[in-house]
């Protein structure tokens, strides 16, 4: 072939090239559209995020995507619900399948501060400064939660105690009862509503206590509470002591065993799911839930969808041996890690941290909080208006995005609510209130090898022995014998450790 002819292909195959390019790269085009893409959002941050989730229904499509568009992100949220949530944490972290950003519980976190300080996840301490919210997150909560005195996680707010107990106020009316105000009260309340057919169908079908397998969450550590027991950890003869080894621990085991023995609650409360204990509550089956008030609207919404007649109250002011007393948490109820498996780089770290800081912006951060205005509330003089027929609406679409939120209680740019449904409001106002006579924790902030070590097999002795013992399996003498394990596993080292750091302190 000629040197012209060559040419001549030449020119006519580059003049083929360009169609054939357009063509593939609308070829490419179709099959990002046909993925539900489009080119631009192929390219946008995808955050990750590993969450529980509080309600039967997770949020709705309409939300998160209103969400990935204020943010401009592709959100992959794995919602677990609340009551396998530490299981599946727990099954990642071990796994190393952690999503980007990792919720970890409070009562979690003394878990993951090895993978911590092995370096699983990122120190983000350095990069707060780089956004708008988040360097104005309260510097004592970040370094309430700090390791090392550095900082990893973004904190979800909480007030210091949301502990009390929710009633069913028609029962107490029926049966002519005040809202009990000593633990005795207390006690003949729950009596009561086993006995004396407090739902007035006939039927001997109620008992008076709800509980769930959760020492902590469940009616066991508010109770003992009221009882004068140490939050934790208590300090005798200038020592730091654990909470199970004082005369009110010993009390509120007794307290629930006379509730067990005389079947006054549900007998296998041991094995029972947070689920199952709100189910009898709902179904009417129990009228007494003792732990977290704000749980007060979510079960008195479901309940009436069975019995509209229900209604429930709440208090929180019982007083015991040593006057009002209740157990508290630090401010925050939980921290997002990020994890140093799936974010591989400073650049995909910034864009986690970004997407989080722009939630803080007041139409995001009201979105997550009350929904779309107009279909879930309504603005009066710039305060957030809850109408009640739209409460049902926001517990099914709107509600699991709460424990998205962080740093929601000191956020300026989440706006008020004007008017709440009487249930919240109530909670909120009680809350409030535990603020006066809470008892913290006095070794927070401070630091125990052997507890980061031991802990966990520790706890499991004292667990399982609180249980037998108010299940009637062993007795006092063997309880004890069980709290001398603990010492002699680990746990002297332990008090030895927080009572040195303790003082040290001082």
């Amino acid at each position: 072939m000629s040197k012209v002819s060559d040419q001549v292909w030449f020119r006519l195959g580059r003049s083929m090239l360009a169609p054939l390019l357009v063509l593939m790269l609308c070829a490419s085009c179709a099959s990002i559209k046909g993925a539900g893409l489009t080119v631009d959002e192929s390219a946008k941050p995808v955050i990750s995020i590993m969450v529980p989730l509080h309600f039967p229904h997770t949020p709705s499509a309409e939300l998160i995507t209103r969400i990935e568009d204020l943010t401009n992100t592709t959100m992959d949220i794995n919602w677990v619900p609340d009551g396998i949530y530490t299981d599946k944490m727990n099954t990642a972290l071990s796994t190393n399948s952690l999503k980007k950003a990792t919720f970890v519980k409070h009562t979690d976190y003394i878990f993951v501060k090895n993978a911590i300080r092995s370096g699983s996840f990122w120190e983000i301490g350095p990069y707060l400064e780089q956004f708008p919210n988040l360097k104005h997150l309260d510097a004592d909560i970040l370094h309430q939660a700090a390791i090392d005195g550095r900082i990893y996680g973004l904190y979800t707010e909480r007030p210091s105690s949301r502990q009390g107990i929710i009633i069913r106020e028609d029962w107490l009316e029926v049966l002519g009862l005040p809202k009990p105000g000593t633990i005795e009260e207390l006690y003949e309340v729950i009596r009561q509503f086993t006995a004396y057919d407090p739902d007035a169908n006939g039927k001997h079908d109620t008992v008076g206590l709800a509980d769930r397998n959760d020492l902590v969450f469940g009616a066991f550590k508010t109770l003992s509470s009221y009882f004068g027991t140490p939050n934790n950890w208590g300090i005798a003869d200038n020592r730091i002591v654990p909470e199970f080894d004082t005369q009110p621990y010993m009390d509120t085991m007794n307290f629930m065993k006379r509730l067990f023995d005389e079947k006054l609650m549900n007998n296998d409360f041991a094995v029972t799911s947070k689920e199952m204990q709100r189910d009898l509550m709902i179904r009417g089956a129990a009228g007494v839930y003792i732990g977290s008030m704000t749980d007060v609207q979510r079960l008195s919404d479901e309940a009436r969808q069975i019995n509209p007649s229900a209604r429930f109250t709440l208090a929180n002011r019982i007083q015991g041996p040593e006057g009002y007393r209740i157990w508290s948490i630090p401010n925050y109820n939980g921290l997002y890690l990020f994890s140093k498996k799936s974010i591989r780089t400073e650049k995909e770290l910034l864009e986690q941290l970004a997407f989080f800081d722009r939630t803080m912006d007041k139409d995001v951060a009201n979105l997550m909080r009350y929904g779309i205005e107009g279909k879930h509330y309504s603005l009066t003089g710039g305060q957030v208006v809850l109408p009640e027929e739209t409460s049902q609406l926001r517990v099914t679409e709107v509600n699991a995005l709460y424990p998205l939120m962080i740093a929601d209680l000191s956020n300026p740019n989440v706006l008020k609510a004007a008017e709440k449904e009487s249930m919240w409001e109530l909670a909120e106002r009680l809350s409030a209130d535990n603020g006066k006579f809470i008892v913290k924790d006095p070794t927070i902030g401070l630091e125990s090898k052997t507890f980061d070590e031991k802990s966990m097999e520790l706890n499991k002795i004292i667990s399982d022995s609180t249980y037998k013992y108010i299940l009637g399996q062993i007795d006092e003498g063997g309880f004890y014998e069980e709290v001398e394990r603990w010492k002699q596993s680990g746990g002297s080292g332990m008090m030895n450790e927080y009572t040195e750091a303790y003082f040290a302190k001082e």
